[in-house]
């Protein structure tokens, strides 16, 4: 089953165009990396996806649902705020610094949104933020505050608080450019465990090896399109176009 369609993405700021005419397809179970130079429009696509920016063209749905499609003029239009709130809790999204808020503790910053927006049990919303938590071997610092927690420990709260959500696909924004290595390896296993899991995941990141050990698609952009997609053996292992070689190059150097 697509969880998500995104079809011919157009995106511009002012005069420059960051989005050429994209298409994102994410089946169920699926995990997918996107990778490419700064500045290609891989953070852009992500936001766009989960709505924090607006498509100029193009269509979106999640589990076969609209979110936005072109009117008559070929400009994108959304559906009503509403439906668009229902859209939303169909993803959760992992952002590279964190965004937890720094006066609640850990335990609050994972249940306000079940409480507040889901309207979950208290109760509940509790055992199962502590479960989660558990499972990344953080039980111990619920009642702490986010700057008594490393950046290795922030960014797995942020994804639990994004896991209590029961989201169907969670988006991730190069979630360890903001880590030393030793706490990204730390963040990489989670990933990895979800992803044996079989966590339906869209990864914008720059680790090339851990892009290759766990996303069964990968998709390299550059200058706002896709220059290449396949199976992670194929575009690290024998790529087709000449700038998805020079990239990787780089990377090897």
């Amino acid at each position: 089953m697509k969880l998500l369609e995104m079809n011919h993405i157009q995106k511009s700021f002012d005069d420059l165009s960051v989005l050429k005419d994209v298409s994102l397809h994410v089946h169920e179970g699926e995990v997918v990396a996107v990778i490419g130079p700064s500045g290609s429009g891989k953070s852009t696509l992500l936001r766009c996806a989960t709505f924090l920016e607006t498509i100029d063209a193009g269509s979106i749905f999640y589990v076969g649902k609209k979110a936005a499609e072109n009117d008559s003029e070929g400009r994108a239009k959304y559906v009503s705020a509403t439906e668009l709130k229902k859209l939303r809790s169909c993803f959760g999204l992992v952002f590279q610094n964190f965004n937890l808020f720094p006066h609640y503790s850990v335990l609050k910053n994972i249940t306000d949104a079940p409480i507040g927006v889901q309207k979950r049990d208290k109760k509940e919303a509790a055992a199962a933020a502590m479960a989660l938590l558990k499972k990344m071997g953080l039980e111990d610092k619920a009642n702490c505050y986010p700057y008594q927690l490393s950046g290795g420990q922030q960014q797995r709260v942020s994804i639990v608080r994004a896991l209590a959500m029961n989201p169907q696909i969670l988006f991730f924004d190069e979630p360890t450019s903001a880590l030393d290595p030793e706490l990204t390896i730390e963040v990489l296993k989670v990933i990895r465990a979800l992803a044996e899991e079989k966590m339906t995941m869209v990864i914008v990141t720059h680790e090339m090896a851990f892009a290759s050990a766990v996303a069964d698609r990968v998709i390299f952009m550059d200058g706002g399109v896709v220059v290449e997609e396949g199976p992670p053996g194929e575009v690290f292992g024998n790529p087709k176009q000449e700038r998805t070689k020079q990239f990787l190059e780089k990377y090897a150097e």
